[in-house]
């Protein structure tokens, strides 16, 4: 395990933890108690990191957690609702990432004034979890089943009643690696990212 990778696994943790917690907190406050009876209304890692999805995000650079069940039959709107569960997740590491900005920006400061080693490991632990909190969201926001971003755009247009939809749906994990696989994803999300990482860091 290389010093990037050991570095950077605070931020995976928090990443995909407060990520999927967000997809149960919401669907919780919207009237479904499976999240409640699966003990996913916790920020605790063992909750919502999968060991094998964490390995393989270490050695291929592509995992995943534990992912959350519902059951939309309890929401009111079931389209809004569904529509809010998908953004949830998301809207948390983005509110994540600009949280850990803040301390990610002084303590590159500090470590530009002082030149203290300790200074750059914990700059490096922050700015890991900044943009690690910003790949995960812009991935999860591609519209391809099953990430978050295939639920958002099908309930914002109503996709569901299209019968291409359950086709692209049944096979969209392949469609998913074939996409990763080929660097199509890194090609189109890295300016996204980029763009984010300016924003937030301003470097």
């Amino acid at each position: 395990m290389n010093l990037m990778k050991l570095l950077s696994l605070p931020g995976i943790i928090l990443a995909i933890s407060m990520h999927e917690f967000a997809h149960a907190w919401m669907s919780d406050k919207l009237g479904d108690p499976t999240p409640a009876r699966q003990g996913r209304l916790t920020i605790s890692p063992f909750a919502h990191v999968d060991l094998l999805g964490l390995g393989m995000l270490f050695l291929f650079n592509f995992g995943w957690g534990k992912p959350v069940m519902i059951d939309p039959s309890y929401y009111k709107n079931r389209r809004r609702d569904e529509f809010l569960v998908s953004i949830a997740g998301v809207t948390m590491n983005l509110i994540i990432a600009a949280i850990m900005s803040v301390p990610t920006k002084l303590l590159f400061s500090y470590y530009e004034n002082t030149g203290l080693y300790i200074a750059k490991m914990a700059f490096l632990i922050f700015y890991y979890t900044v943009v690690i909190n910003l790949v995960l969201m812009v991935f999860n926001l591609i519209p391809v089943p099953p990430l978050d971003g295939w639920n958002i755009v099908s309930q914002l247009f109503n996709l569901q009643k299209y019968s291409w939809w359950h086709k692209v749906y049944q096979y969209g994990i392949w469609i998913l690696l074939a996409l990763i696989l080929l660097n199509i994803t890194d090609i189109v999300l890295r300016p996204a990212i980029n763009f984010f990482i300016q924003l937030l860091l301003g470097f």
